[in-house]
Order: structure tokens, then sequence, then C-alpha cells
């Protein structure tokens, strides 16, 4: 499994714009076979970050899902609202894999 973290900057002012843009693009995601843990919006502290994490199975089922971009009309409006709206400044992409707690095992005694 990879997991994609993206850090934003974001226009505090575009809020309402961000959540259209990060709804949007968790139905996609969930669409093409990937799973979206969420957006993290500001709440208290700097008002200007955000993060989007979602995993796929693998690298090569993540780099199909990336061949829509700029070609599926879905993935196409879900930028123009990014870009319409002016409320994604900046962002960094990451691919990290996640440490996941093991399951207690029956008769250990582990939780």
């Amino acid at each position: 499994m990879i997991t994609c973290v993206v850090e934003y900057v974001i226009d505090p002012s575009e809020i309402e714009a961000f959540e259209r843009f990060g709804n949007r693009w968790m139905r996609l995601v969930a669409r093409h076979g990937g799973t979206h843990h969420g957006y993290f919006l500001p709440a208290e502290g700097a008002s200007d970050k955000a993060l989007a994490l979602f995993s796929f199975p693998s690298l090569a089922a993540y780099e199909r899902y990336r061949t829509l971009f700029g070609n599926d009309p879905e993935f196409i409006e879900a930028d123009r609202i990014r870009d319409d709206s002016g409320c994604v400044l900046r962002y960094e992409r990451t691919f990290m894999r996640p440490l996941l707690p093991e399951p207690p095992r029956e008769g250990t005694g582990d939780r």
C-alpha cells in the first residue's frame, strides 16, 4: 500500500471552495480504486494549512489513477474548482507507506 500525503497552503477566504474541491476529489479517489482518509482543515493555529491523505494498493494503481488527470472530464472539473477559486496557493505531495496497528492476537493478552 502507498499513501499520498498532500500538504496545502490555502487561501483562508476560499475555505468553502476548498471544501467543494476536497469533496469532489474524495469521490474520485474512491471511484478509481483508492481509499481517501479525508481532508484535514484548519481549526486552530495556522489558518492557511490543510492536509489530504489517500491510499492506493500500490504505486502502479496510483499511477493508473494519475493517467486520468487532464484527460477525464470529472478530473478536469474538480481541478476547475481549485483554479477558478484560487483556494489552493500551493501544494506538496509526498508518498509514504503506512505502519498500521496489528490486530490483537488471540490468547496473548495483547491489546
